[in-house]
């Protein structure tokens, strides 16, 4: 009788606790659906502002074009085939530049964080070097290189290098000292431990500084396409600039923002993949644990 009396009441707190766990499912999911919501009505609202201030005379529709009049550009320069021009130039120097300076500066931050007197011969000089404007090396670059495309993707890949190589040695040093005297304490050493404690636990910081240097480098390749470059999205906003043609100048400064996020997204997608449990977070249906 009496454990008859237990496992009902197993049962029911058993019961309980599967209750309880698939309103905070459901909670969680209806959270998820507002906040993705909110993040398509927000810009939409905000064009639609946008759009109704210039209709009536709220703001100079010479100086702020209509999202309508902007959209009619946008998609006139795609079918004559100019956009697609600038676009090219732009991701082609900014793959360049972002691919050369993540490597670099993860190869870098990866030997630095291992050997303390590399760290202390160049850390600070790196860091001085951080400091430094990277648009104003582009001058630099130019008088050796010309003008040719490498300044370009030099200025992208030097303002990406000093983000990762930073992320990158502080993730190593940040290691804490515990996991790896453990490693050493089963013979992990020299490539393994490298491969399956120092690599592994920077990852994080080499994610973090690959999604900040993602934005900077949009920056630093549209800032150099300004004065530099006779093509590319940066060219083309200046250009439109200089001649008063607004609509051209936001469908450059637009694409350029659809550039960034899609990079921006793609590293996350990068992040997901190699660190899925940062994004494991959340409650979990029940049957969905397994």
């Amino acid at each position: 009788m009496t454990k008859s009396l237990e496992h009902t009441e197993i049962a029911r707190d058993q019961s309980a606790v599967d209750a309880a766990v698939e309103r905070e499912y459901r909670r969680h999911r209806m959270l998820r659906g507002r906040d993705l919501l909110l993040a398509i009505l927000t810009p939409v609202a905000l064009l639609a502002l946008w759009e109704l201030a210039a209709a009536f005379g709220a703001i100079d529709a010479r100086l702020f074009t209509p999202p309508s009049e902007i959209v009619e550009r946008g998609w006139d320069m795609i079918a004559g085939g100019e956009l697609w021009v600038h676009v090219v130039a732009t991701v082609g120097r900014l793959a360049a530049g972002f691919v050369l300076g993540a490597v670099a500066g993860v190869l870098v931050g990866l030997v630095m964080g291992v050997s303390r007197p590399l760290r202390a011969a160049f850390g600070p000089t790196f860091t001085a070097l951080y400091a430094l404007p990277k648009i104003a090396i582009l001058p630099l670059l130019l008088l050796i290189f010309g003008l040719t495309e490498t300044p370009k993707v030099l200025s992208v890949a030097i303002s990406v290098f000093f983000v990762v190589q930073i992320n990158t040695l502080a993730g190593i040093v940040q290691i804490d000292g515990r996991i790896l005297e453990a490693a050493r304490a089963y013979q992990a050493s020299g490539w393994k431990l490298f491969r399956y404690v120092l690599l592994p636990g920077a990852t994080p910081s080499i994610m973090t500084g690959l999604r900040v240097s993602a934005g900077m480098a949009v920056i630093v390749v549209t800032a150099v396409e300004f004065v530099a470059s006779n093509n590319g999205l940066g060219y083309l906003i200046w250009n439109s600039w200089q001649l008063f043609q607004p609509q051209t100048m936001f469908v450059g400064l637009i694409t350029v923002s659809i550039i960034g996020a899609v990079v921006t997204g793609l590293i996350i997608v990068l992040e997901r993949a190699l660190l899925p449990w940062q994004h494991s977070g959340g409650p979990r249906k029940k049957g969905k644990e397994q």
